[in-house]
C-alpha cells in the first residue's frame, strides 16, 4: 500500500456536492481515504475569466498502480459529468489530480507525479500543508511547508465546507 495525495476542484455547479461526490466515488476497499483536507475556496489560476473554485486535498493508501489510479480519477470525472471541452484550465465540475503517489516518480505522456506544477500552486499547497506540511516533495527535496511559504499569492480562503467518506 502507498500514501497517495490527490487534489479535487470544482468550479461549476453544486461545486460542494461535486466534490463529495467525487470523495463518495474514489472510496473503496482499494482506494482507503484516510483524511481529506478543509476546503478552500480559490480565485482561478492561469484562465481568469471563469468561476472561482473549491478544492481540498484527500490522503489515502492504495495498492493501484498510478496509471491505474489516473484511469480510476479520470473515469469518476466522466461519471460526475466533466466534459473535456473548451479552454485548457477552464471552468470544470469536477477535476481530480494526483499530487503524489508513495515516494514515486512518473514520467510518461499520459502521467507525471509529482503533479508537474504542485509546487507553483497555493489552491494544492495549502491543503497539502494542512494534512503533511514536513513531507518532501520526492523531485525537489523541500517541505510541502516550504514551498507554500514560497508560493506567489493567490486569493483564497479556508471555508466551513467538510467532506467526509459516506
Amino acid at each position: 500500500m502507498k500514501t497517495v495525495y490527490l487534489s479535487l476542484g470544482s468550479n461549476l455547479g453544486q461545486r460542494e456536492q461535486y466534490l463529495q461526490q467525487a470523495v463518495n466515488a474514489l472510496a473503496s476497499p482499494e482506494f482507503l481515504i484516510r483524511r481529506i483536507s478543509p476546503v478552500y475556496e480559490t480565485e482561478p489560476q492561469d484562465y481568469a475569466a471563469q468561476p472561482w473554485f473549491l478544492n481540498a486535498v484527500v490522503e489515502a493508501e492504495t495498492a493501484l498502480l498510478p496509471i491505474r489510479l489516473l484511469h480510476r480519477c479520470q473515469q469518476i470525472e466522466r461519471e460526475l459529468g466533466r466534459k473535456r471541452s473548451g479552454p485548457a484550465k477552464g471552468p470544470r465540475v469536477i477535476d481530480i489530480d494526483i499530487l503524489l503517489h508513495g515516494r514515486a516518480v512518473v514520467d510518461v505522456p499520459q502521467l507525471v507525479i509529482p503533479h508537474p506544477s504542485m509546487h507553483e500552486r497555493r489552491f494544492v499547497l495549502e491543503p497539502l500543508a494542512d494534512l503533511a506540511p514536513e513531507m518532501k516533495h520526492p523531485v525537489l527535496q523541500r517541505s510541502i511547508r516550504e514551498l507554500l511559504a514560497a508560493a506567489k499569492g493567490q486569493k483564497m480562503r479556508k471555508t466551513d465546507i467538510r467532506l467526509a467518506v459516506r
